[in-house]
């Protein structure tokens, strides 16, 4: 029977509501027939280029991937600093970068 007001048979199957879980089959009428009805075209494969500014980010990239996170160098020297007892903090320098870093924060 068909349904005088969409034309679509009550035999096809309906498309399930948005969200639901049903795994029922959803049957498009257009796509199937235009489907059939045109030639079926050869796929062509993607092409991807990258522009010299994206090479030079991608080596910049694994340059940094590459490095270490750690310099460990300064932190044997502040080690032994400490352990002598010659570290000393310059409170100044401190709160100088604290405000620039602030500063920086609400622009």
């Amino acid at each position: 029977m068909t349904d005088k007001i969409s034309g679509f048979s009550t035999a096809e199957p309906v498309a399930p509501v948005k969200g639901s879980n049903s795994s029922a089959v959803v049957a498009d009428k257009t796509q199937s027939e235009a489907s059939a009805a045109a030639p079926s075209t050869a796929q062509t494969a993607d092409h991807l280029t990258l522009t010299d500014s994206a090479r030079s980010l991608q080596k910049i990239e694994e340059a940094v991937a590459k490095a270490p996170v750690v310099n460990t160098q300064k932190v044997a020297a502040v080690k032994q600093s400490i352990s002598a007892g010659t570290y000393q903090v310059d409170s100044g320098s401190v709160a100088n970068k604290i405000l620039q870093f602030e500063s920086g924060l609400k622009q």
